[in-house]
């Protein structure tokens, strides 16, 4: 989708950091933004800040009637060309063993649930666009990558998800002419812990905002990507249609180690001595309707395999 002039953008959780550096670049881009976040005021103000043809849309990504409600206002202004699923929080730095229900519950309701239900709320509006359509979900570079020892687990397992979730969405709209991507940051300014502690609701508890990153640590902050640095990568991400949007390139050897783990694992597993090993069954569930229900060649399932991990590394290089 290279011409973004005069289409409809809505971006989620837009009224701060990473969502009000897309929502200001899709703006400058000639788009009609939908500036979409909890946090009315907040939202207000980006709007301003982008001028003519952007609004307010009040909206809450962990509740269907919410996004209802924003889906026919939009609908009744222009109908969406791009939605940007960038809404998110984070939990307090702490084991996944220290974990509450709660705790899991909220992280999931946002961070995954709600980039599925925001699809599903605009998807209507975008399949009426296509093929000037696109849709970005913001995961993390900790999406890709876990970091042993940084007690993160819950907020990279929701990332985790988030990047498996947009890379199946891509196959299934691509034939329908909409293009999907995930935008994957490193360490971006932000603000994110205490917009995660204001926004969490009362039956879920409390949570006490951790001190931002670039305040508590000013060397920290010397590597770390203002948050209006990130839209304008968007931009260029939608025009190409990229799978993975980087924000990082020094994000890539961290990749590049996984990736050669998992090789290394199957180099270490055991030659396959019985057809169930050589994949006999693998064929057979690929073909049956229950796992393959758009009956994909088998071939060309297979050949996909082989080419997953030759998809995320170059285009570090982007």
């Amino acid at each position: 989708m290279r011409d973004l002039r005069g289409r409809t953008a809505v971006v989620t959780g837009a009224a701060s950091g990473i969502g009000r550096g897309i929502a200001l670049a899709l703006g400058r881009e000639g788009m009609r933004v939908a500036v979409a976040d909890l946090d009315a005021d907040g939202a207000a103000a980006v709007a301003r800040e982008i001028g003519a043809g952007a609004f307010a849309l009040p909206l809450d990504v962990t509740s269907n009637d919410s996004l209802e409600a924003g889906a026919e206002q939009l609908a009744a202004r222009a109908g969406a060309h791009v939605l940007v699923n960038n809404a998110g929080v984070m939990l307090p730095l702490r084991p996944m063993s220290e974990a509450s229900d709660a705790d899991w519950e909220y992280i999931l309701s946002v961070n995954l649930l709600g980039v599925v239900r925001c699809v599903r709320a605009f998807l209507p509006q975008l399949r009426a666009s296509a093929p000037d359509a696109h849709i970005v979900n913001t995961a993390s570079l900790g999406g890709l990558v876990a970091v042993p020892g940084f007690p993160i687990g819950p907020y990279v397992t929701s990332k985790y998800a988030c990047v498996g979730y947009t890379e199946s969405l891509r196959g299934e709209l691509a034939p329908e002419g909409i293009g999907v991507s995930v935008l994957c940051p490193g360490m971006v300014i932000s603000n994110l812990s205490a917009t995660s502690a204001r926004n969490r609701p009362a039956r879920l508890g409390s949570q006490a905002a951790a001190p931002a990153a670039a305040a508590a640590n000013p060397e920290l902050a010397t590597r770390m990507l203002p948050a209006e640095d990130v839209g304008p990568l968007v931009v260029r991400g939608i025009g190409e249609n990229r799978l993975h949007i980087f924000t990082h390139a020094n994000g890539r050897p961290q990749v590049e180690r996984r990736f050669a783990a998992i090789l290394a694992d199957f180099e270490a597993s055991p030659r396959p001595r019985s057809r169930a090993a050589r994949g006999g069954p693998m064929k057979f569930a690929l073909r049956d309707s229950l796992f393959n229900p758009y009956k994909i060649p088998h071939e060309a399932v297979m050949k996909s395999i082989e080419l997953i991990g030759k998809h995320v590394i170059p285009e570090f290089d982007r």
